[in-house]
């Protein structure tokens, strides 16, 4: 299981001493203790694979959405630090599909739902999430199946 894995890197990441992943490790963990909480009914709860890695992912999202905000405001220090922290988080998630493998999975789904154009994003974009969860950000999702479709019309 995931919090073992943490567990063990945690313990590699002090002797290392490197602050980076200690860090990020710490808040993966905190995380998911977190989540833990959120979903106790009268005992422990104990998180599925599943319900793990969509935390993960929200931790890579946080950090993916504070670099933009980091960059914009003009932060190169703290774009930095989020970065590093990505880096991290990142080894926690499924291997990430490549574009083409993407595009084949969108162009499957679109084939499937009968989708016509761009104003079909919607009947798409939830049937192809659901196919690459956790190999793919949403964002490169969002603009695989605008491509596809805008290819159609």
């Amino acid at each position: 299981m995931l919090k073992e894995t943490l567990q063990e890197d945690l313990k590699t990441a002090m002797k290392a001493r490197d602050e980076v992943r200690l860090r990020t490790i710490r808040a993966l963990r905190a995380a998911l203790l977190e989540k833990e909480i959120e979903l106790r009914q009268g005992g422990e709860a104990v998180l599925t694979a599943e319900q793990e890695m969509a935390v993960v992912q929200k931790q890579a999202k946080q950090r993916r959405d504070a670099i933009d905000q980091f960059r914009a405001a003009g932060r190169e220090d703290l774009v930095a630090k989020e970065a590093d922290e990505l880096v991290v988080v990142e080894r926690y998630l499924p291997k990430q599909l490549s574009d083409v493998d993407l595009e084949r999975i969108v162009r499957a789904v679109v084939s499937e739902t009968g989708a016509t154009g761009p104003k079909e994003m919607g009947r798409v974009m939830g049937p192809v999430m659901g196919r690459v969860a956790g190999q793919a950000d949403g964002r490169r999702v969002q603009a695989a199946v605008k491509a596809v479709l805008e290819g159609l019309a």
